[in-house]
Parts: C-alpha cells; structure tokens; sequence
C-alpha cells in the first residue's frame, strides 16, 4: 500500500490544484463582485465566478470520492474557516445575530418586508445580521442591513424594483438586486452570509457584503448556528429550519459556547399551530428534557428587536 505523500505525488497534487477553477487559498472572504464580476454591470452577461465553481462542482459530483478534489474543497474550505474567525474578531460576540427560514419566501411577501424592516432596525443598532446567503428569508436579511440608513420611502422603492422578478428562479432576480446596488451603493454596514455550492442552484444574496461561502454545507450549517451569539430569530420555513431549531436548540442546552442565547420564533400561528415547535419547546424544558432555552414567541418585530436587545445588554 503507497502513503498519502506517494499518493499525491503520483497524480501531480499541484497542479491540480491550479487547475480547478477556484483558489484554494482565496485572499479572503467573498463579495458580491467577486463571485459575479461583470454579471453586476451588464445584464447580458451570463457566466461567472460562482457559477463556473458550481459546474465544476456538479461536473466532479457533490459527494465526489476524488481525493483530489476532496483535498482541492478542503483547503479552500479551511481557508474560509480562517478569514471568517478574522472578520468575526471585529464584534462582540452579543452583537451577532442570525436569521432562519424559507428560501422561497417571495420579495412581494408580507414576510419578505417585515424581515427586511426587522433587519435594517438591527443593524441600525450596531447588530451583524447572519443568514445563510441565498434567497427568500436570507436575502430580505440582507437587503434590511443594505439598506440601513436610508429613509423607508428608499426602502419601498428597492423592494419594487425587486418584485419585477419575486422569486429566485424567475428570470430577472439576480439583475434587480444588481439594480438596487446600483442605486442605493453603501459601504457602512456589513452583513455575513455563508451560503453554500451544495445548493449553488440558489443564487448567493447580493445583498450581503461579506460572503463565507462553504463547499461543505456540514461546515456551514453548524457555523451559521455557532458564530450567532447574540441570538436568532426564526421565521416560518420547512425541513432545514427545523434541523437548524432543534440543532440551535441542543447548543444552547449543553451550554456548548458557555452560554445560551435568545432563541426567538417570528410568526406565532406557524409555530404553534401549523408546525407546532414551540409549545413541543416548552414542554421539553417543563420536563427537564431541555434546559437552558431562552424562547420568545411573537407576530411583532418590535418585540424581536427589544428581546435581542435585552440579551445583549445583560452581563455575560
């Protein structure tokens, strides 16, 4: 049996490496212009960055047993890990708050607004807001923290520009957001998102200005529950916000990071009646079988805001 060493070796590991085509050493975190290029300024432009990764992505299989590309995914993977502990060492921890739910929520939506206001509030008040980078829920996330600042009239006309096209598979969705960049440039407030090319079918929100964007979603999924200290606020989604609640929900238990953070459910009927995790929540910590939880229930983001607020001005 040859070692590992002989093993690379004989297939050329470097070059390799050079050929796939992203950096497995990436300078740092990515950007909007990073992984669309020329796709943010011409609109009959079709390839990009994130897109040739994701074909190559599919091309070597999501699962591949390449240990050469395996390796390739590693690296750059590990390298992200570094810079997002870099970026994540310029706030309190308390200040970082995540967003959870649906990627299909459409821009015209009732929910869509009332995330963009409850993120552009926060951010308003010195909060990162954390998502998982794509669209729906996330995206509105981060519009809220794009645009923060800006008078609501702003904010009532970039929300129309973006329901030319309501949904991320309708054509027209990335070069609306594109648009709103355009017209409502800002470098103040910063967002993180941390999206994934296991779902590269889902375009990476725009909107956010720091982008960790993982080829293990493994990796990812625990990140965006672990670096949000400051709490997260659950909105109505299906099976991977579920996984994230209950996945949120055994942190805080074991107190795994020395403490437990807010755990707050946005959309009362859909917690308690059409998916009815919260009332199961509170049993569990009436019988012992959880501890530690931190729950809020409400309709109002006004209240979200307050309880996200409350926490962070506690002593830790």
């Amino acid at each position: 049996m040859i070692s590992n060493a002989e093993f690379f070796a004989q297939r050329n590991l470097v070059d390799y490496l050079r050929e796939v085509p992203f950096n497995v050493t990436p300078p740092g975190l990515y950007c909007s212009p990073s992984l669309y290029g020329e796709m943010m300024k011409d609109c009959q432009c079709k390839c990009c960055y994130d897109m040739e990764v994701y074909q190559h992505f599919l091309s070597k299989g999501k699962h591949t047993d390449d240990e050469m590309e395996m390796l390739a995914r590693a690296l750059h993977d590990f390298a992200i890990g570094h810079y997002l502990d870099e970026f994540l060492n310029g706030y309190d921890p308390r200040q970082v708050v995540g967003v959870m739910g649906g990627h299909g929520v459409l821009r015209t939506s009732a929910e869509y607004r009332q995330v963009v206001e409850l993120s552009k509030e926060l951010t308003e008040r010195d909060t990162l807001m954390v998502t998982g980078g794509g669209p729906g829920v996330m995206e509105a996330t981060h519009l809220g923290a794009w645009m923060a600042g800006r008078p609501m009239a702003e904010v009532d006309e970039a929300l129309k520009i973006l329901s030319e096209a309501p949904g991320f598979k309708d054509e027209g969705w990335l070069q609306t957001a594109f648009e709103v960049i355009r017209r409502y440039p800002q470098e103040r407030y910063h967002s993180l998102g941390i999206p994934t090319w296991l779902y590269g079918h889902e375009p990476s929100a725009a909107f956010a200005t720091d982008i960790a964007k993982y080829f293990d979603n493994s990796i990812r999924e625990n990140t965006i529950l672990t670096v949000a200290f400051g709490g997260i606020v659950f909105t109505p989604g299906s099976a991977g916000t579920m996984q994230e609640v209950f996945q949120e929900a055994v942190q805080n238990h074991y107190l795994s990071f020395g403490y437990a953070s807010p755990m707050v459910f946005l959309g009362r009927k859909f917690w308690t009646e059409d998916i009815p995790v919260y009332p199961f929540l509170e049993q569990m910590m009436q019988e012992g079988r959880y501890k530690n939880l931190q729950l809020k229930l409400t309709d109002s983001s006004h209240e979200v805001v307050e309880e996200l607020l409350r926490f962070r001005s506690e002593k830790p």
